[in-house]
């Protein structure tokens, strides 16, 4: 196949002769696809992507059968088994199984459910709309009698168990559309690589982390921000990004990307504009809730303010091995808010001068990878699921199954590590720390880290980067089949 044909498949870039692993298990069903090879009329690529996230999704459900048969309440099982989630237990602990609304003021609201949920406003409002749909689906029971129950001994009622599963079903079927969009939307961020969102359907992370929390719901704003970025939307950008923010934080970031694209591009008024966008639909949407609730609103901020070291961060790590346990105020949340965010703001400092000195602009899904990764590294609290806040930008910013493949077997590893030390698999015999639970959060750390390290040189040797040596490869072709017909 001529060079300049390599990796071209039609109008888009194809995968068994433009990525080594691809093509490699390509020879197992008859090798690279050839310069003759023809089109099938109705699998292209996208419903191809599309179907396979559907098959992923579905096993994903199916993972989380065994805790799904006895509603979550086998406290050994939900770790031997992998298949712990926060939705059932949330949907009683938090009040949707009362629906009230997440946001109340209302004294005996707040005295029967003190806990408030410590999630931003776009969780809250879905989690609500989920119990409301739930009950729905329940014949809507008269909630009355619960009303006269302990909260714990209402959780333990047969119907409520049975609510609880129907939650966890409803938000389910939600995540599925969501992530179907999601990565129909990757998809489309590049026209002639749509099958870097292969990647994305075919995650173990998305299979072993999507039913965790609520993860899912910003995934696909990102997706959408990516995609409208890469049509020159920057409005419809910025709702995206200011949507996203108000249902987890890291969407925020991409703002940093866009920052750094629009330096180099002399485009201020189009970052005035996308920032402005984002802070208005970010602010719409708190409306509600803030408005309903000020103090209840403020949970998100406080909670996470004041929480200490926690699952899967670096900082556990340090805390236990240096057992600064016995003295919290030796290593308090101040210490480490402190230490984070310093760390944070150098490591965005690093991200804008690479972006700048650069010799092409930057992608977005690249600065954007960057400065999540960034925040990541050194958050209070590395949740198994956060992974899925990489995981769009990772296949776009480095659409490469091997380095992809490096990166998720360590959140793989992570993933069944921290199962296993929470339901005490981990402990020495001994006793003392689990000295393979930390090994598991630095293995899992050094794999995001050298998916970063890929990122950073394709930024600045941008040969390396396979989107723009394909870009490249598609120029060529276009101008020698001009060259052709003239």
């Amino acid at each position: 196949m001529p060079p300049s044909r390599r990796g071209v498949q039609g109008d888009w870039v194809d995968p068994t002769t433009d990525d080594p692993v691809v093509a490699a298990l390509s020879d197992r069903i008859g090798g690279p696809v050839g310069p003759r090879a023809g089109r099938h009329s109705w699998w292209t690529p996208v419903r191809v992507v599309l179907a396979l996230t559907a098959i992923v999704l579905a096993l994903g459900m199916v993972q989380k059968n065994n805790c799904y048969q006895d509603t979550w309440q086998d406290g050994q099982a939900r770790y031997t088994h992998m298949c712990y989630s926060d939705l059932p237990y949330l949907y009683t602990g938090r009040g949707f199984a009362e629906l009230n609304w997440p946001y109340s003021d209302d004294a005996q609201v707040r005295a029967r459910y003190p806990e408030v949920m410590e999630y931003p406003v776009g969780i809250s409002y879905w989690a609500w709309g989920a119990a409301h749909v739930t009950h729905w689906l329940n014949g809507s029971p008269d909630l009355t009698p619960r009303y006269g129950k302990s909260v714990g001994d209402m959780s333990a009622e047969p119907e409520v168990h049975r609510e609880m599963r129907i939650f966890v079903i409803v938000n389910a079927l939600g995540f599925a559309v969501l992530t179907l969009l999601a990565a129909w939307l990757l998809a489309g961020v590049s026209p002639r690589r749509p099958w870097d969102a292969a990647a994305f359907a075919l995650s173990p992370a998305l299979l072993l982390t999507g039913l965790v929390n609520w993860d899912l719901l910003a995934v696909v704003l990102v997706a959408g921000a990516l995609w409208a970025w890469a049509r020159e939307r920057p409005v419809l950008t910025g709702v995206l990004i200011g949507l996203g923010t108000a249902v987890k934080l890291f969407p925020l970031f991409l703002l940093g990307g866009i920052l750094v694209i629009c330096l180099r591009r002399r485009q201020l008024r189009t970052l005035a504009v996308t920032s402005l966008a984002a802070a208005s639909a970010w602010v719409l949407a708190n409306l509600p809730a803030y408005l309903s609730g000020p103090d209840e609103w403020k949970v998100f901020w406080t909670f996470n303010s004041e929480r200490g070291a926690d699952l899967g961060s670096i900082w556990l790590v340090v805390q236990q091995a240096l057992d600064r346990t016995a003295d919290p105020s030796a290593f308090d949340p101040h210490t480490i808010n402190v230490g984070s965010w310093l760390f944070f703001g150098l490591w965005c400092v690093g991200v804008l001068l690479l972006g700048l000195a650069s010799p092409a602009t930057p992608r977005l899904a690249q600065l954007g990878f960057l400065v999540v990764a960034g925040f990541l590294l050194v958050n209070k609290v590395y949740s198994p699921q956060y992974v899925l806040w990489l995981l769009p930008l990772a296949v776009l910013a480095r659409p490469r199954w091997r380095d992809l493949i490096i990166w998720q077997a360590g959140e793989v590893l992570y993933f069944a590590a921290v199962w296993w030390y929470l339901g005490g698999f981990l402990a020495p015999a001994a006793g003392g720390d689990a000295g393979f639970y930390w090994a598991a959060i630095l293995v899992r750390l050094a794999a995001e880290l050298y998916l970063v390290a890929v990122v950073v040189r394709d930024i600045w040797v941008p040969r390396h980067d396979p989107v723009r040596s394909a870009d490249v490869v598609g120029q060529l072709t276009t101008t020698r089949s001009k060259a052709v017909a003239v």
